[in-house]
């Protein structure tokens, strides 16, 4: 309420104008939604537009077509000869061995393989397991000889020091086991979100999270998988989990790593022998 001025009320300049202007407002209802000095806002509830355009509020956003192109994806994929599936991480250590072990090779394996080709990954895992890959004999051996049993993987000289403080922290904290949860993994050197989450996925089979590579994060842009175009992996991995359905989220590394290094490739991808060029935005420029 509002309380008047002591003495005879004046009207205000307009106020008439003001007042038919109110009236007129509640009259029509298409209106009544801006905002106003001293009143309320009112939600406004968005009809069904074209992509891109807000949708009811609470409602999902994702892309159109998705379910289309992943079957398709899926089609493409599935002879499983891409190189992730003869010599990626799931190929790279030893499944004869004691449980501790495997799951520190599966970490040890997805710390040589960033920045580095598949095919370089599985053959420096195959030297280090051929000498007993283990906790305790990546810290009895010195740098020189780790760095010329894994090269000529990527970065190699800053990954020898990188295993070295994993492997001391891991027996030191862990008891020569890997941490079981993706915050804890990220905290080791050399340790990034990627690994963590692909970590857990094989090596302790549990889905925390959409393990986001190279592939991953120039697959999903050019599909515009993304509400809005991502600069990292990371970005992209909260964008993907913002809509994907959790079921998905295991598959999705496999399927696009394997889709980025036989046909959507980073320079010169090969359209024309994919099944969604017609529906992919990248390929209708080309």
């Amino acid at each position: 309420p509002v309380t008047a001025a002591p003495g005879p009320e004046r009207p205000r300049r307009g106020a008439g104008v003001r007042s038919a202007s109110r009236r007129s407002l509640a009259a029509r209802p298409g209106l009544r939604g801006r905002r106003r000095r001293g009143t309320k806002s009112l939600a406004v509830a968005y009809e069904p537009t074209e992509e891109g355009a807000p949708g009811p509020k609470g409602a999902p956003w994702e892309p159109r077509g998705w379910r289309e192109q992943l079957e398709r994806i899926r089609e493409m994929r599935s002879r499983r000869d891409a190189p992730v599936d003869r010599m990626g991480v799931e190929t790279c250590y030893d499944r004869g061995a004691p449980p501790q072990v495997m799951r520190y090779q599966v970490l040890l394996s997805l710390m040589l393989s960033s920045q580095t080709k598949d095919e370089v990954t599985s053959a420096a895992m195959l030297r280090l397991r051929q000498r007993g890959l283990t906790v305790d004999s990546i810290l009895q051996m010195d740098d020189v000889m780790l760095g010329q049993i894994i090269y000529p993987v990527g970065f190699w000289r800053n990954k020898v020091k990188y295993i070295k403080q994993t492997t001391a922290i891991l027996k030191q904290q862990y008891g020569g086991d890997i941490p079981s949860t993706v915050e804890e993994l990220v905290k080791l050197p050399g340790v990034g979100p990627k690994m963590a989450h692909l970590a857990m996925h094989i090596a302790w089979n549990r889905v925390s999270g959409i393990s986001v590579d190279t592939h991953v994060h120039r697959i999903t842009n050019r599909l515009k998988w993304v509400k809005k175009e991502t600069r990292s992996p990371e970005e992209t991995r909260r964008a993907l989990e913002d809509w994907l359905p959790r079921d998905l989220w295991r598959e999705i590394n496999w399927l696009l790593v394997g889709f980025g290094q036989q046909t959507c490739l980073p320079v010169n991808p090969r359209c024309g022998e994919c099944l969604n060029r017609d529906t992919c935005p990248a390929a209708k420029r080309r």
